[in-house]
């Protein structure tokens, strides 16, 4: 359940990373945001009363999430724009 936050974090990232118009922007945006969103995770859940050491699970987590939201949409807003135009598949 503790893991729960940095991924749908990261699913929300990968969406919103998306109306950044240069790859960079979308690196460096993505970068960021998903170090603070995996430190807000581990804070939230308690888990740096253990150890900080959760961070390398949490930011990680967001960043792979909000790497399948982005692909995922993309691929999927592909598809659908190619069935608009009557080329479905493409």
């Amino acid at each position: 359940m503790n893991e729960l936050l940095p991924i749908l974090g990261g699913l929300l990232l990968g969406v919103v990373v998306q109306r950044a118009h240069s790859l960079r922007a979308r690196l460096l945006l993505g970068g960021i945001i998903a170090i603070a969103v995996g430190a807000v995770a581990t804070i939230v859940s308690g888990e740096y009363l253990i150890s900080w050491g959760f961070l390398l699970v949490d930011i990680p987590l967001v960043a792979v999430s909000a790497a399948a939201a982005y692909f995922g949409t993309r691929t999927l807003s592909v598809r659908i724009s190619a069935a608009r135009r009557g080329r479905p598949g493409e």
